[in-house]
């Protein structure tokens, strides 16, 4: 019971305060920074048990690559949002005081000219250093993020990672790994796809493909198509002869012991459309099964409802109302080849995975269930 004013008649209770929670241990703190073609994200997180607990976020679109395709270069506009959002990181983690860190930058800076000056400009307006990671360790440290949504039950694991400039694709058999170790065989994969010889039976990468198209780099490529429902067909048939190359992608896959995980913001956007929810909700869409018929009917909706309608439905975001039509193109390609009714929708991906390497490599994360 509240404490009250002696006095008699007129007693009230007296406001308490709640606890200020304890400011976390800055040695148990690790941050992963993840700056894309659309967004820059950031996670502080400390591990607890086989996973992480996280403690800050941070999430903006700062567009970097509006105009590469064209250009070539990252333009003075796009660098200063992205340098604005990184002041932002970077006062975080001081009043966190975080002292492990990765910090890196994916497609747009693989691909810009001025990439390099403009991380040391990042540098300098900063004090933050990120670096330029390659193809295969963001499609790595994508799949190890998935880990804990992997069934047991799954032999051949697909994991897409649709993002602003590229796509990443890897096939994994998991046949020869015993159910129960399937989850922790993909954990593993954070020291690389083909790891030395160990006592644990290995997750077998058969393949894997990053395809230098993502939403952005999609949708500026087919921005002069005037008809909305022509443009998306087009986009879609185009991203899917961008796989030929991939080993898979003409061998027909048993349903049974399939299965498909995707980790973006297209995906989490059609699922929470799927779920009709008008505010985004994590714990709903993370880990949430769809069917190829329940994305062909969202996609089918968006198509409905136009640019316009688009713009304006609360599913989807006003962030992401211009770009979710090239990115449902994407999806609606992979389904096209590998239908499944195992999609499963991952709220999580290169910030995930760069913390569960760094927890992993440091030893800190408990080699329990995921």
């Amino acid at each position: 019971m509240a404490p009250r004013r002696p006095g008699g008649q007129g007693a009230f209770p007296i406001p308490v305060e709640p606890p200020k929670a304890a400011k976390p241990d800055p040695a148990q703190l690790y941050a992963a920074l993840d700056l894309g073609t659309n967004s820059c994200r950031m996670l502080v997180a400390q591990p607890k048990g086989s996973q992480f607990h996280v403690v800050d976020s941070f999430s903006k679109s700062v567009q970097l690559g509006i105009g590469l395709e064209a250009s070539g270069r990252l333009s003075r506009a796009s660098m200063s949002r992205t340098i604005q959002a990184l002041q932002i990181c970077r006062r975080k983690l001081d009043q966190l005081d975080v002292r492990r860190m990765r910090l890196v930058a994916t497609e747009a800076c693989r691909r810009a000219r001025n990439a390099r000056d403009f991380l040391r400009l990042i540098r300098r307006e900063t004090g933050l250093s990120l670096e330029i990671i390659e193809p295969e360790e963001e499609a790595r440290l994508a799949v190890v993020s998935c880990a804990p949504l992997v069934s047991t039950r799954t032999e051949q694991l697909l994991v897409v990672d649709i993002g602003g400039g590229s796509t990443e694709l890897v096939w994994i058999d998991l046949s020869a790994v015993p159910r129960v170790d399937r989850p922790r065989a993909i954990m593993r994969l954070h020291a690389g796809f083909h790891p030395p010889d160990s006592v644990f039976p290995a997750a077998k990468v058969v393949d894997w493909i990053s395809v230098p198209l993502g939403v952005a780099t999609l949708n500026d490529q087919f921005n002069d198509v005037e008809d909305d429902a022509a443009r998306f067909a087009l986009m879609s048939w185009f991203f899917e002869e961008k796989l030929a190359d991939f080993s898979p992608y003409n061998s027909s896959q048993p349903r049974e012991g399939f299965q498909i995980i995707g980790t973006s913001g297209t995906v989490t956007t059609v699922a929470a459309s799927h779920l009709g929810l008008k505010r985004y909700d994590r714990t709903k869409v993370d880990g949430l099964r769809m069917t190829s018929d329940q994305i062909d009917r969202v996609i089918r909706e968006y198509l409905t409802l136009g640019p316009e309608g688009r713009r304006t439905d609360p599913r989807i975001g006003r962030d992401r109302h211009t770009l979710i039509m090239s990115g449902a193109a994407i999806l609606q390609a992979l389904m096209r080849i590998w239908p499944t009714d195992r999609l499963s929708v991952a709220d999580r991906g290169l910030r995930e995975g760069l913390l569960y390497a760094q927890m992993s490599a440091d030893g800190v994360l408990e080699d329990g269930p995921y």
